[in-house]
């Protein structure tokens, strides 16, 4: 029986907020969005590429703080990108780890991204 790769689900604060970082910053494209009524909290789905993502305003859907792990084969172009738009709240750059680049970047609610390219040497 195959599986499906997983969707994090990450908690958001702000609407507003979580758009700006995550479609405007980071690149994302909004997929959808739903509400159960018009006064009641955001469930969206955005992605990139390959990797998509579930942000949610519900209470009990998501702990805020928590880490997607996101593999990429171009994490220097990824850098390169993000710093180019000069964003006020985050310039991420890439490091060099044991077994390839890593490049962290935290949402503003606290949910961490960690963008990885291994390397073989």
């Amino acid at each position: 029986m195959p599986l499906a790769p997983a969707i994090p689900v990450l908690r958001i604060f702000c609407v507003d907020k979580a758009k700006e970082f995550y479609l405007d910053f980071m690149g994302f494209q909004l997929d959808w969005e739903h509400r159960f009524s018009s006064d009641l909290p955001l469930y969206m789905q955005i992605h990139r590429d390959g990797l998509i993502l579930h942000l949610s305003e519900h209470h009990g859907d998501a702990c805020p703080g928590s880490t997607v792990f996101a593999r990429t084969e171009e994490l220097l172009a990824l850098e390169r990108e993000l710093q180019d738009k000069q964003y006020g709240y985050a310039r991420p750059q890439s490091a060099r780890v044991d077994w390839g680049l890593e490049m962290l970047v935290r949402d503003p609610f606290g949910n961490l991204l960690r963008f990885c390219q291994q390397i073989d040497d």
